[in-house]
Parts: C-alpha cells; sequence; structure tokens
C-alpha cells in the first residue's frame, strides 16, 4: 500500500513508541505497588498508577531529555560544522538550507509562510526549533510537576513534610533526575556526528554514501 510505503517510518516508530510505553506503565505499576506493600500501604490499580507521580515524573523526565537533544542539535547544526560528518553542513561550501527562502516566494509549491512573507516567513524559517525547544519547555514543566508530586508521595510514606514545587525545583533530586538523562543525550548525539565520519549504513539518509571519502561532509 502506498499510504504504509510512504509513511512507514512514522508508524513503525509510534507503534514503537506505544509499545514501549505500555511496557514501562506495566513494569512501573508493579514496582510501585511493591513499594506501596512495604511501607504497608494500599495497592493501586492501573489507571490510579497510570495518572500517578511515579509514572508520568519518569515519563516526562524522558520526553524532556529527548526534545532538549532534538532542539539543541537543529540549532548548533545551524552554525557549528563537524568536517566529514553526514550530520553536518560543509564548513567550506554553500547549503541549500542556508538559501534565502524569499528568492522562492513566486513558487506556488512553497509553503504558504514563504509566500506570505513576513512575520509569517520569519517565524516559519526557524519553526522547527521554536516546536521542538516549546517541546522540551512544556515537558521539563510537566516532569517538575509530576516529580514533585512523587517526591511528596514518597515523603508521606516516610512521615515526613510535603514540599512545594518551587522547592523541589531547587533540590538536588530534581537535578540529578533530568542531568543524568541530559547527559546521556549530548553524548549519544556526539557519538553519532562523529561516528558518520568514518561508518556507513547503505541506504539511510543519516549515512554518507557508502563509497564516500571520509574527508566529504554531509549526506
Amino acid at each position: 500500500m502506498k499510504f504504509l510505503r510512504d509513511n512507514g517510518l512514522t508508524i513503525v516508530l509510534t507503534i514503537l513508541t506505544v509499545s514501549t510505553i505500555g511496557g514501562m506503565l506495566l513494569t512501573g505499576w508493579s514496582v510501585h505497588n511493591h513499594e506501596l506493600a512495604e511501607h504497608g500501604a494500599a495497592r493501586v490499580g492501573l489507571a490510579t498508577y497510570a495518572a500517578s507521580g511515579h509514572f508520568l515524573s519518569s515519563l516526562f523526565e524522558n520526553w524532556e531529555s529527548e526534545f532538549l537533544q532534538m532542539s539543541a542539535y537543529v540549532m548548533l547544526t545551524a552554525f557549528l560544522f563537524q568536517r566529514g560528518s553526514a550530520e553536518s553542513k560543509d564548513p567550506d561550501g554553500p547549503s541549500e538550507v542556508d538559501d534565502d527562502p524569499a528568492a522562492k516566494a513566486e513558487d506556488i509549491n512553497t509553503p504558504w509562510p514563504v509566500r506570505v512573507g513576513g512575520w509569517a516567513r520569519s517565524v516559519y524559517s526557524y519553526s522547527l526549533g521554536i516546536a521542538l525547544a516549546s517541546l522540551f519547555v512544556l515537558t521539563f514543566v510537566l516532569h517538575l510537576r509530576y516529580s514533585a508530586e512523587a517526591e511528596n508521595v514518597e515523603a508521606h510514606m516516610h512521615g515526613q513534610p510535603a514540599t512545594s514545587m518551587m522547592d523541589h525545583l531547587s533540590s538536588a533530586q530534581f537535578w540529578f533526575e533530568s542531568l543524568q538523562n541530559w547527559q546521556s543525550e549530548f553524548l549519544s548525539t556526539a557519538v553519532v556526528v562523529v561516528l558518520s565520519i568514518f561508518l556507513r549504513f547503505k541506504g539511510s539518509p543519516e549515512s554518507k554514501p557508502v563509497a564516500s571519502p571520509h574527508s566529504e561532509t554531509g549526506g
């Protein structure tokens, strides 16, 4: 089917995302109920757990780091280079992505913000980075909210006072949760950038052609 062929990458990634979230939900539910039992608290149902800070904090903690990685990658590759990498523009030559969109404003096949011009074209020119950065901020806030909720549930089980979301923002626990994911995202991106200089994967747009010299930059 043409639809499946044209959208196969998104379909498969969506299936994998939903499947792994389901696995995370079930295993987290089991872990959480085990922790509750150890403290003499009643078990919770799956629906209750799905709306709990324990689950949502972990979920948004991971999403936050992914959106940080992608927004940083999109923005940094606009003006930084790595010679020889498939993930970089050529530092010595012009790149199509740097072309002035105004030059194609009369082309009926261009997106409407390009044809309209003005602020619409300006915003659209950076819309991918804006969208990814906005998703990072949103998931950061959601991680903070549900991490604070999970921390307060833990505090309650140990007979300790609850803390506010702003107090949690300044806590070492919250930043430990965030930074342990952020560092891995930056590391994995750096590894891909460097390995794509020397290694190949035939057929992937994220790789240079197999016969390309190591010194050639870009895919």
